[in-house]
């Protein structure tokens, strides 16, 4: 079986769970059921499914579990889902073998899935993973256009081939500027980062690649630059951690750059990290440096994100008089959390106090919150019995209430004397009333991220 993409198909899309009630029930598809082709056009994936059944009227070629195949000529309302959930995604692997990589640097005994290490544009388009665009078939490029996958998440480094290569540990990677921009000429944009390894994409090698990124215009929708991070269990040791002096380096070679932008373009283009900042012992920019904060989840403004939606959300809290809030966080956040709780205090009346997370499972130089794991949390909460309120970052958690070290919320929240509450901004917990006893896990704010 060939596409239009020539090249041969060898994944089977299946049909994970239909919706009760839905038109894939009523059609009589049931899990396990082979997806094969929409308008006699092959599927390979779930873009293939999501742009193709996109239309009022299609037909669809499947194959039932007992081998039956069929043709359904479809015609449903505009907006109408079909009630079909797709199996996972088989992942692209990443070909690279950068000296930085997380997934490098995880420890034994974590599940499966945390050593993947995917490099894949159809994650990047559907959720901002960052990928590389070195594993890139003619195909792939194909898709990209003729699906207008925009924007896309790219990690860059450094524009210089050289370095770039050495980086990502790839003597084939195809060289990035002409890649950026011949997806550019066909209406492709991006987001790019640059994660800054001392003595290698940092001096002149940063300012190259931004001053390359910001002639390809509009093409480049933005730049972050991130330290780089490590664990204890990294397995390479080519590069090592920014200095305090680097990192201010980094920021004057960044913000010379946005500054130019805003002049010529209206908006500073190209950002340091939070982390950045504060490796530096610099003050953040205010929050409207940041725009939309378009680059957020990978810690650009994320501080000042927290802030402003704290200051959207006045009155929608409930009445946390006299209550007392522990805010669990990593090492690099907590001390910008009592700028950002000020406004907390006033609004609620409840009592804050900031608990810096150290991280047991990756080390001391792991800072995020995010990437805290579910023991550190118990460790820091268990004994305290004079606290009514646990608060404790959502991105810590994945869609399965489970840390990073498989410990799962639900055991955490049995294993504390405290309710805990899993928050992106604080709005999304403290609007619901306080609570009266230890009830269960509150799982809202999971539920609402969509």
């Amino acid at each position: 079986m060939r596409n239009r993409f020539n090249y041969r198909t060898t994944v089977v899309l299946r049909v994970q769970e239909v919706a009760p009630d839905s038109l894939g029930a009523e059609l009589g598809l049931q899990a396990g059921t082979e997806l094969l082709a929409i308008n006699e056009r092959p599927l390979e994936d779930f873009l293939d499914w999501e742009f193709l059944t996109a239309d009022e009227t299609f037909v669809l070629r499947a194959r039932l579990p007992s081998g039956q195949e069929l043709e359904y000529d479809i015609e449903r309302p505009e907006g109408m889902p079909l009630g079909i959930g797709l199996e996972p995604p088989r992942i692209r692997r990443c070909a690279n073998h950068c000296d930085f990589c997380f997934v490098d640097g995880n420890p034994a005994g974590m599940r499966s899935s945390l050593y993947i290490r995917d490099d894949d544009y159809r994650l990047s388009f559907r959720y901002g993973n960052f990928a590389t665009l070195t594993n890139l078939k003619p195909w792939d490029e194909a898709r990209i256009v003729e699906y207008r996958l925009s924007p896309l998440y790219v990690s860059v480094h450094a524009t210089d081939p050289v370095v770039r290569r050495w980086l990502l540990r790839n003597p084939e990677a195809p060289e990035i500027v002409p890649q950026l921009r011949r997806f550019g000429e066909q209406g492709i944009r991006f987001h790019t980062q640059v994660v800054l390894v001392p003595g290698v994409n940092d001096g002149a090698q940063l300012e190259r690649t931004l001053r390359d990124l910001y002639g390809l215009g509009s093409v480049v929708l933005s730049v972050s630059v991130v330290p780089v991070a490590l664990t204890e269990f990294s397995k390479h040791r080519l590069v090592r951690p920014l200095e305090a002096d680097e990192c201010r380096s980094a920021l004057a070679i960044v913000e010379q750059r946005a500054t130019q932008s805003v002049a010529e373009r209206g908006h500073p283009w190209c950002f340091g990290a939070d982390d950045l900042y504060l490796l530096a012992g610099v003050p953040l920019p205010a929050a409207a440096w940041y725009g939309d904060f378009e680059q957020r989840e990978n810690g650009v403004g994320a501080v000042r994100y927290l802030q402003t939606r704290i200051a959207a959300a006045p009155g929608g809290y409930g009445d946390w008089r006299g209550k007392r809030i522990v805010v669990t966080t990593g090492v690099a956040m907590a001390p910008l959390m009592p700028q950002v709780l000020a406004a907390l205090e006033v609004e609620t009346g409840a009592m804050f106090e900031v608990v810096a997370v150290e991280n047991t499972l990756f080390g001391p130089s792991v800072t995020t919150a995010g990437l805290l794991p579910g023991a550190a949390l118990q460790q820091v909460l268990a004994s305290r019995h004079d606290v009514d309120l646990a608060l404790l970052p959502a991105e810590s958690v994945n869609d399965d209430l489970r840390f990073i070290d498989d410990m799962e919320a639900h055991d955490l929240a049995g294993r504390v004397p405290m309710e805990i509450r899993f928050s992106y901004d604080f709005a999304d917990s403290l609007s619901a009333p306080p609570p009266s006893a230890h009830p269960p896990i509150r799982q809202s704010a999971r539920e609402g991220r969509g």
